[in-house]
């Protein structure tokens, strides 16, 4: 007599016993599996209330299986050369192990109920092939397949493609993936490659006589290739389709967003077209949603500075402000806040030009020009949405101010940014703009400042003894043993550069009741500043300097970012 099958738990009440998630959301999960007929779990991922991860332990208990961690696995190679990369791809599979003694393979996928997927893998090898699965999520197992296999899209052969064939424009202006196409292989290895060096920006500048492709990295840009200008054309068209842009229209500047999934994970790129005398000029902003929100205690600040912060934010009302230039990583830290002080308890809105993150249980606007949309418009607007933070992008005019600080003293807390050289350096500028000392005197909580710094490559970064002037520079009296610091080399894992990522050094300028008075009063901003240092007030450089003797950067990093000539 046959034993009755297991009784297995559905997916959504597993989560829900685990209280991972609400029965409410659970509900708007399974409205949307009806529109899309998606499994259940992937939707519940989709909308940001539960993990991959999350998903797959869950699915593991459901069907009774075992889940794993592929970040964690050990991969047997020969198992590798047994299943061919186009099968591992579309069936989401990584053979994981394979015992040849006994006909015995474990392979990790991404839906155990796959039979076409384990008829293939028995007919690749032996039809008595036994296979034992495991459950991964299906990016874990993307980039996991990307790293064991090695990299598909090899751009100097989709370039020997491009130049030995014929180019079919017609699949190009087509809005479907004719991945057929080396061009449209060409463009998504680009991309790739740059997503995998931790490139911020694409630059596709055509000269005269050739097209040049660089990548912003660590802040500074860099040549990576140089092709023959005749490939430009249906590489631009290729960039234009994907990202909703005119292909028609080559003398106008345009915007456009693209979205892929690289390694398994979704990145946007903005995509700005301008004319120039050799053609158009493309640049791709990289938006990468894994790295877009930082928790806030990672974003660079000490012990002291944190808790600073936190006081900041922890307040009900007012106006906290983040100065930088362009690419100092204002944005992030403003996520960083935001995602914070996220809770169910509180609406929390935002106006940015243009969204780049999206971000769970916030509601958030793009400024439009065409539909009279902008910074101060939207944040009357959101007044009557009643929110408690509201996010302004940028601070730019006299109405986008009156507008903020309106906010402010009404109850409601202000999170926005302004070009500033210093924490200091907020007050003079908002009287430019317009704003009366009084306004600004009880209504500004902080202001943050901060530049991105390079960060020396632990692999080669080289020790040395400072000299006097360096010394100086520390802030070290004269005869006092010399400190060790450290300098950029090169090697393989930095690319012969010296440095591999960056970090941000800041400045927090909170506010108190002294300080308030002193704007009220019109004082001098050494006025302000002298008083700020006597309540504990680090500056930028000194900050900067604190990484220097950390051995996290080099002097000749920070004197390339910050002011040090007050300290000489």
């Amino acid at each position: 007599m046959n034993s009755p099958a297991p009784h297995r738990r559905p997916l959504g009440q597993i989560l829900i016993a685990q209280g991972v998630i609400s029965e409410d959301q659970l509900r708007i999960a399974l409205l949307e599996q009806m529109k899309s007929n998606q499994p259940v779990g992937k939707l519940l991922v989709s909308l940001g209330f539960i993990t991959e991860a999350t998903l797959r332990d869950a699915l593991g208990e459901s069907l009774g299986k075992k889940s794993i961690d592929l970040s964690h696995a050990i991969v047997d190679p020969s198992a590798l050369r047994l299943v061919p990369l186009e099968l591992a791809k579309r069936h989401r599979l990584l053979p994981l192990d394979y015992d040849r003694t006994h006909h015995r393979m474990t392979v990790a996928i991404s839906d155990v109920n796959d039979i076409v997927a384990l008829d293939k893998l028995r007919s690749l090898t032996h039809d008595d092939l036994q296979i034992d699965t495991v459950l991964a999520g299906e990016s874990e197992i993307s980039r996991a397949i990307d790293q064991y296999y090695g990299h598909e899209l090899s751009i100097d052969g989709i370039l020997h493609e491009i130049e030995t064939g014929e180019i079919d424009w017609r699949s190009l202006a087509a809005s479907s993936d004719e991945y057929s196409q080396p061009v449209v292989r060409l463009i998504d290895a680009i991309l790739t490659d740059a997503v995998k060096r931790d490139a911020s920006d694409v630059h596709f500048e055509p000269e005269q006589n050739f097209l040049r492709i660089r990548y912003r990295i660590d802040g500074l840009l860099r040549q990576i290739r140089a092709l023959h200008k005749s490939y430009w054309p249906a590489m631009a068209v290729r960039i234009k389709v994907v990202s909703n842009m005119n292909i028609a229209e080559t003398r106008a500047p345009q915007d456009g967003r693209i979205s892929l999934n690289i390694s398994g994970r979704l990145v946007d790129f903005r995509v700005s077209a301008q004319p120039t005398i050799h053609g158009e000029n493309v640049v791709l902003r990289i938006l990468d949603r894994q790295k877009g929100i930082v928790p806030l205690d990672q974003i660079g600040l000490d012990d002291s500075q944190l808790d600073q912060l936190k006081l900041m934010i922890a307040r009900p009302e007012g106006i906290v402000l983040v100065t930088g230039p362009t690419g100092s990583g204002k944005t992030t830290t403003l996520y960083s806040m935001l995602n914070h002080i996220n809770e169910e308890g509180i609406n929390i809105m935002t106006l940015e030009d243009p969204v780049e993150y999206p971000m769970s249980m916030i509601r958030q606007t793009s400024v439009a020009e065409a539909a009279k949309l902008d910074f101060a418009n939207g944040v009357r607007s959101m007044m009557r949405q009643d929110p408690d933070v509201i996010l302004v992008g940028e601070i730019r005019d006299a109405d986008t101010a009156e507008m903020a600080f309106r906010a402010a003293m009404t109850g409601h807390q202000v999170y926005s940014t302004l070009h500033t050289n210093s924490a200091i350096g907020v007050v003079p500028r908002l009287l430019d703009i317009g704003v009366l000392p009084d306004i600004m005197a009880g209504n500004i909580i902080g202001v943050i400042a901060q530049r991105l710094v390079r960060k020396l490559c632990p692999h080669c970064k080289k020790p040395y003894q400072a000299e006097a002037h360096e010394t100086r520079l520390l802030g070290l009296a004269a005869d006092a043993p010399a400190p060790t610091l450290y300098r950029a080399s090169g090697c393989e894992h930095c690319e012969y550069q010296g440095y591999r990522g960056r970090q941000a050094i800041m400045e927090l300028l909170r506010l108190d009741a002294d300080l308030d008075e002193l704007i009220a009063r019109r004082a001098t901003m050494r006025d302000i500043k002298q008083a700020a240092l006597a309540k504990g007030f680090r500056s930028l450089a000194e900050d900067g300097l604190r990484r220097v003797r950390e051995g996290t950067t080099s002097l000749e990093e920070i004197g390339r970012v910050v002011d040090l000539t007050e300290r000489m």
